[in-house]
């Protein structure tokens, strides 16, 4: 098991969960036991929660971990994995979850939050700072925009395009930015691209921006450099390419972020850990496993919203309201698709994850509730 993320940590426990009772080992670059990513933009750089809350629980005694174990080569007809230390570690069966990195503009300079230390680092930076921009308007980077407001910093959001835009099309682009514009966070739409000057100034178009913080959230690279003289077929954009059971080659499966599938690459943490499950299954199983079924399943929680979905994105037109009310922003909103499909979002909505992706599948729509009565 190559990689200490969550989708390495799942593969190497669905692996016992199969019935394997072979030796188990995953190396990952990090001095770290896993953890999750998910609270590094939001508590654990706010300093509400501590460091030690995102790490995972630790696999079965009867798995070994090592950390500080980074892979730098691949020998598929040895079958061995060659670690910067030099270790050559043998293996039968191989799982490859090394996941990505972020992308950086300028250099290991550049302030990221994608490790645990990246996202203490820039804790302790935000601590003394009144200002920040945040270079990138995704998921990530409107994540740590409305962290670094939270907490008091005036925040400017520089992209390409509208944030958000990209990923969730037109309609809910514009309801997170319009949330994000209410809690004073500026937006900056730079379609010329950005020029970090230094690492206090950035330059859009004719103007140039100046705060304490510019933090680099301009999406992830899939760390295969490792794999480039293995023979492993890797896409335009450097994910390793799996078929539908996550196989990349006789004996060897992946997953998580590094994995490509049709051309393209799914970060997110419900997929890593699905193809964690499929990608063991497939190992074990052979041409008997079950193709893994993709469960486009995400959520994020940035500028006062907390928004769950259910089915594929961007997305396109506008939605049917089947709850709540889009002018109080506490909603459940549907889009359907041609061939029946559909996406379903809850914003600020409660409404069971299970009951969402019902809808996502395009499931009836639910009842409304009954007015409430007052006794008489």
């Amino acid at each position: 098991m190559v990689g200490g993320s969550i989708a390495a940590v799942t593969a190497a426990q669905s692996l016992r969960t199969e019935g394997y009772d072979g030796q188990v080992t995953v190396l990952s670059e990090e001095p770290h036991p896993p953890y999750s990513r998910v609270p590094l933009s939001k508590g654990v750089l706010a300093g509400r929660e501590s460091v030690e809350s995102a790490l995972l629980p630790l696999p079965s005694e009867d798995i070994e971990f090592r950390t500080g174990a980074r892979a730098v080569r691949l020998d598929t007809h040895g079958r061995l994995v060659t670690t910067a230390d030099g270790n050559r570690i043998p293996y039968d069966g191989l799982v490859i979850a090394t996941g990505a990195r972020a992308r950086r503009l300028t250099g290991d300079s550049d302030l990221v939050v994608r490790t645990l230390d990246d996202a203490s680092a820039l804790a302790a930076r935000l601590t003394t700072a009144r200002s920040a921009i945040v270079l990138g308007g995704g998921f990530l980077g409107m994540e740590v925009a409305s962290t670094c407001r939270d907490l008091g910093l005036e925040v400017t959001v520089v992209d390409l395009v509208p944030p958000l835009l990209r990923l969730l099309g037109p309609w809910l682009a514009d309801l997170v930015v319009a949330a994000a514009r209410d809690l004073g966070i500026r937006v900056r739409v730079s379609p010329d691209g950005v020029d970090v000057l230094d690492e206090h100034r950035v330059r859009c178009g004719e103007s140039v921006l100046e705060a304490d913080v510019i933090l680099c959230a301009a999406g992830d690279v899939p760390n295969t450099e490792w794999l480039r003289d293995s023979g492993l077929a890797l896409d335009a954009g450097g994910g390793i390419v799996a078929d539908a059971c996550c196989r990349v080659a006789p004996g060897m499966v992946a997953a998580g972020d590094v994995v490509s599938r049709q051309g393209r690459r799914t970060p997110h943490w419900t997929n890593a850990v699905e193809q964690g499950r499929a990608a063991a299954a497939s190992l074990l199983h052979g041409e008997s496993a079950r193709p893994y079924r993709p469960d486009p399943y995400f959520w994020t929680e940035q500028c006062g919203l907390d928004i769950k979905i259910s089915g594929e994105l961007p997305l396109t037109g506008t939605p049917e309201v089947l709850a709540g009310s889009v002018d109080d922003r506490s909603t459940l909103l549907r889009w359907r698709h041609d061939g029946g499909t559909a996406t379903a979002v809850a914003v600020n909505h409660r409404f069971p994850v299970i009951k969402l992706k019902r809808l996502g599948a395009g499931a009836p729509t639910p009842a409304p509730a009954a007015p409430a009565t007052t006794p008489t």
